[in-house]
């Protein structure tokens, strides 16, 4: 049975303990306070619950702990660490770490923003150390992008993904700690471009939402888009290139539309409002149905055998 240790008791946190514990991993989740990760322990059951239920049928533990006072790495299997993203307290958690750890259990970080190898720069056991990067919520979304820093060791990376494979995760090897990684930069192509074509009047934000989830969003459900290009044909997509690529929007920073929401603390349904007004009745019902879609499309990819 594989033991895993979570660090951080925010959302990512619990989310990430609850993927594991869902597929029978005893899973440790440490927190700056003891007490605040005892009272995230029934959050973490909750998410595993809404997963898999049978988990309950296993003999996994879930353990609360202190950051501080934690010692026991005996059989860990993986430490993931999903503190609060600045980078001098990654630095000093990574800097204990690497000296209260065996050397021979991966340590990873689900920073989005800081690289791996500025968080474990100058310590002695970096070549254990990777980002182990999630996307929210944890729990369901089945990607993790485990990616090499300037001192990581390749193969121990891919036992990581070993192991999240045997857990339920469909893990990507990202052999540079480029900004954004892979899936990031990707995402933020496209939102570039749907932010551009609504700051220029061209389009509507619920029309650029129906666009991408009634079209190739649709089928980005079945295959990703190198391989729905190899179904259709190359020659198509090379040829309409040609014609789209010159027109793409290049700018390199958001665009005013967005802007203006953001300066006048219009940040989403959190604030109550967007590109939209969101009461919290609207705002619950969105977030309910978002999750139950995102259920919906787990057991999708789940519909007929990987062919690699």
């Amino acid at each position: 049975m594989s033991k895993v240790v979570v660090m951080g008791t925010g959302t990512m946190g619990v989310g990430i303990a609850a993927g594991f514990l869902a597929f029978g991993a005893n899973t440790i989740l440490l927190g700056r306070d003891l007490q605040k990760a005892k009272l995230s322990l029934a959050k973490v059951e909750a998410c595993a619950d809404s997963i898999n239920p049978a988990w309950r049928d296993t003999d996994a533990q879930l353990i609360a702990g202190a950051i501080a006072d934690w010692s026991d790495w005996e059989n860990t299997d993986l430490i993931i660490e999903t503190i609060s993203e600045r980078l001098e307290l990654k630095k000093a958690i990574f800097s204990e770490l690497d000296c209260s750890v065996p050397p021979n259990i991966p340590i990873g970080s689900n920073s989005s923003g800081f690289p791996i190898s500025d968080i474990a720069q100058g310590l002695k056991t970096s070549h254990r150390m990777f980002n182990t990067h999630y996307f929210m919520p944890a729990h369901i979304v089945p990607l993790v992008e485990v990616v090499l820093g300037e001192k990581s060791d390749p193969q121990l990376a891919e036992q990581i993904c070993t192991l999240y494979r045997s857990h339920g995760k469909k893990p990507v090897l990202v052999k540079r700690d480029i900004p954004g990684f892979l899936a990031n930069r990707i995402q933020h192509a496209l939102m570039r471009e749907a932010l551009s074509l609504v700051q220029e009047g061209i389009a509507t934000p619920d029309d650029v939402d129906t666009a991408v989830r009634y079209s190739f969003g649709f089928r980005y459900a079945a295959v990703g888009p190198m391989t729905q290009k190899e179904i259709s044909g190359w020659e198509g997509m090379t040829l309409a290139a040609e014609v789209i690529y010159p027109s793409l929007s290049n700018i390199t920073a958001p665009p005013a539309c967005v802007m203006e929401l953001v300066n006048s603390g219009k940040t989403g349904m959190a604030k109550g409002a967007g590109f939209r007004e969101w009461s919290p009745e609207e705002a619950q019902r969105m977030r309910e149905a978002y999750e139950t879609r995102l259920k919906a499309a787990f057991e999708v990819l789940k519909i007929a055998p990987e062919l690699n």
